[in-house]
């Protein structure tokens, strides 16, 4: 079992200067949410944006991690959003 916060925290050992939200969709511990907004993101497309997410957790996907719901954003369209 992995918990949210040790997903939170790999993220954003991952991706410097990052903002991560993870949310236990059914509250068992395999199937989550995460919101991870990174200046890294800036000029990549959805596709490596994802990719950049699932890398530092691919140990964990299909065994602690069953089901992984990702949204990325950079900081400004998060600011766009927030407005």
């Amino acid at each position: 079992m992995i918990t949210p916060e040790e997903i939170q925290q790999t993220l954003q050992s991952a991706l410097k200067d990052s903002e991560v939200h993870v949310a236990d969709l059914t509250g068992t511990r395999d199937h989550y949410q995460v919101l991870v907004i990174a200046p890294q993101f800036e000029g990549t497309s959805l596709i490596e944006q994802h990719r950049m997410v699932y890398a530092p957790l691919q140990e964990k996907i299909g065994g602690d991690i069953h089901a992984l719901a990702i949204k990325t954003l950079t900081p400004s369209e998060w600011k766009s959003q927030q407005a």
